[in-house]
């Protein structure tokens, strides 16, 4: 059903694109209720605009917040044009209708990471909007809502076609959005507040996010995808796109895994190479270019087609050195511009700036079937001081430190997961193995396939305890002369044994890093 449009209420936090909406709501002689800013900007911009007290006939009160709360701005959206009872009521009131409400909310959004003070924090959750967008979307069969600027085209287009009317399609969707935004809206405040009084596990937790882009598909062609924000800064994840084709789903899953792991190189330039979630090449050296050729070193074969990170500017050494090599993305903080015209040659290859990449220390969330698992983040440090050396011989320094890098990387792979390191590189990855002994296989297996003379006094890094010795023997036999581990197994003594027989060091962290 279309439905003539002669009434509108215009409330806007944000006046953008205001004017070309304006101009069309004159052409059909809509009239237009407003008050505040946006009153004062239409005024402005030179049409005819009625203060919402003069059509209230009552002035706004409690520093504004009691402005748009009135009977007659709520009756006249609310009622049901086809409900006699609702009709005679109107009549006897002297109420019109408001066949159009435009409104968008106080900034809280924007308030929140600009200020520090909960007073302005609070003065910025808007009451009146939301109430007259629910009420607006409620309505839907005789009221058009529209809440984001963006539509106002939409709109425009539909009253052009439609000769100043709406049509219930268009309605509906706008009303859709309008319960989408309330949503949204409400969820960042119950947020902010939960942050505020560190509730980690609300009693219901409602996710937020804004739709930053369509992705072709999913993880598989025929999935459907999109990449939200869920953030209060919304505008960007901190990627800069400088070149390359579109970022996929794939793309952006081995991006954010990259990313948890270089945040956690923080002593020396760190370079993460990343293939289906999980770390094939991981690196910290003072030089940039040691740092990458050792990463890349560590499982060439894998990192064919996958994503590398790195905590450096890229320079014209390091960009001839990718450019060898099949790469899906490259994330650096920085290119020179050598560095990107070398680059340019390899036209598909997805060149990303973060610089302003920051990791936050957020909630994870699983989900399946309409439920989800929630969790705080993996983020404990292994501390020198946690570790336990329950070896007859003891380390030094440098050992301590590759065992610290060690056991960090094996933090970021699929469970079982077992990591052989040598010199801050890794060697040789196990990931993801229904049996830790067939990690530990997988990880000698790939030493010994691409840095065979580094294996001999390596460190193996395990994130749970071995179950049984075997695994230990495996990691000896090849030349490990370090292990790092959890402990905790019913069967420690027995791995304990095995290793003081070999002649290797062994400690316990205490910490479990399964990521399953």
């Amino acid at each position: 059903m279309n439905l003539k449009v002669k009434n509108a209420l215009i409330s806007v936090s944000n006046k953008e694109n205001l004017v070309s909406l304006l101009k069309t709501l004159k052409k059909f002689k809509i009239k237009i209720i407003s008050s505040g800013g946006t009153y004062s900007a239409i005024k402005k911009l030179g049409y005819k605009c009625t203060e919402l007290s003069k059509y209230t006939g009552f002035k706004e009160m409690l520093d504004g917040r009691v402005k748009t709360l009135h009977p007659k701005i709520h009756a006249g959206i609310l009622h049901d044009r086809q409900n006699k009872k609702h009709k005679k009521e109107m009549y006897k009131k002297n109420f019109p209708s408001l066949d159009l409400i435009v409104v968008n909310f106080y900034p809280f959004q924007k308030i929140v990471t600009s200020s520090k003070s909960p007073r302005q924090i609070i003065e910025n959750i808007d009451i009146g909007g939301p109430t007259m967008v629910r009420a607006a979307a409620k309505n839907f069969k005789n009221v058009t809502i529209v809440t984001n600027r963006n539509d106002y085209k939409s709109l425009i287009k539909e009253l052009e076609s439609l000769k100043g009317k709406t049509s219930i399609k268009f309605r509906e969707l706008m009303s859709s959005k309008a319960f989408g935004l309330t949503a949204y809206y409400d969820a960042m405040i119950a947020n902010w507040f939960n942050t505020k009084l560190k509730i980690e596990f609300p009693e219901r937790k409602t996710i937020f996010g804004r739709k930053l882009q369509k992705l072709r598909y999913g993880e598989n062609p025929h999935q459907k995808s999109s990449v939200y924000v869920n953030d209060y800064d919304d505008k960007q994840l901190g990627f800069h796109q400088i070149q390359g084709k579109e970022l996929s789903y794939n793309n952006y899953n081995d991006m954010y895994a990259s990313l948890e792991i270089l945040s956690s190189l923080k002593k020396n330039s760190g370079t993460v190479i990343i293939k289906h979630a999980n770390p094939c090449g991981v690196s910290e050296n003072k030089s940039p270019y040691i740092s990458f050729k050792n990463a890349y070193a560590s499982d060439p074969i894998s990192a064919f087609g996958g994503v590398i990170a790195c905590n450096y500017k890229i320079n014209k050494r390091i960009a001839l050195e990718i450019n060898k090599n099949f790469l899906e993305v490259l994330l650096a903080k920085g290119f020179d511009k050598k560095s990107l015209e070398i680059l340019k040659r390899k036209k598909n290859l997805r060149v990303i700036d973060i610089s302003n990449f920051k990791v936050k220390n957020i909630t994870s969330i699983k989900s399946f079937n309409g439920s989800f698992l929630l969790q705080t983040k993996d983020d404990v440090v292994l501390d020198k001081k946690r570790l336990k050396c329950v070896t007859k011989l003891k380390p030094n320094k440098k050992e301590l430190a590759e065992i610290q890098f060690a056991f960090n990387i094996s933090k970021h792979v699929k469970s079982n997961a077992i990591v052989l390191c040598n010199n801050f590189s890794t060697i040789g990855i196990g990931a993801g193995q229904p049996s830790r002994l067939d990690s530990c296989k997988i990880a000698v297996q790939k030493a010994k396939q691409f840095q065979s003379l580094k294996i001999k006094n390596s460190v193996a890094a395990s994130d749970a305890f071995f179950p049984f010795s075997d695994g230990i023997n495996i990691l000896i036999k090849a030349g490990v002369k370090t292990i790092v581990q959890p402990g905790g197994s019913i069967r420690d003594q027995e791995v304990i044994n095995a290793a003081d027989k070999a002649k290797i060091k062994m400690f316990f962290t205490g910490i479990r890093h399964f990521n399953h």
